[in-house]
């Protein structure tokens, strides 16, 4: 299996509003940026679209180191949430999953890859999740028409 690292980022003005996602790929001397966005949008619809958009980029099972600065989406897969939202119906405590048409997208790209979710702080030091934030924020502001 290929060893690829995988940064995402999502942004989006308003909630919902025009929303942008970035992602940057690895793999050796490889690198290859993905983006796009929608005209009305959650920042956390961004977040899980970047991931999905970059493990379907992938041609073949590999093995993932994903970083992304979204509790939302590492926590829902390092918790157990998106296993036991499953399991529920696609229900928590709080009544339904936010979002079931992208985590149920999600699934079979787990299953397909062997992904590693790593939570990264946003807006700091980290050169590659700063990227993606740049090419999120791009589209974001192409969708808001700026």
């Amino acid at each position: 299996m290929k060893n690829v690292t995988i940064y995402t980022d999502g942004a989006c003005s308003g909630n919902p509003g025009p929303g942008g996602w970035g992602a940057v790929l690895m793999y050796g001397e490889h690198e290859k940026e993905l983006s796009g966005g929608e005209f009305s949008t959650t920042n956390n619809r961004m977040e899980l679209i970047s991931v999905i958009s970059a493990l379907e980029a992938l041609k073949e099972p590999c093995k993932v180191n994903l970083y992304t600065d979204s509790q939302y989406v590492s926590n829902a897969i390092n918790k157990g949430w998106l296993e036991s939202w499953q399991k529920k119906g696609w229900k928590r405590k709080g009544g339904e999953v936010k979002n079931p048409d992208l985590w149920i997208k999600l699934v079979p790209l787990l299953k397909k890859h062997d992904v590693t979710f790593t939570w990264v702080k946003g807006h700091a030091d980290n050169e590659y999740n700063n990227r993606c934030d740049e090419i999120a924020v791009v589209m974001r502001d192409e969708f808001a028409g700026k």
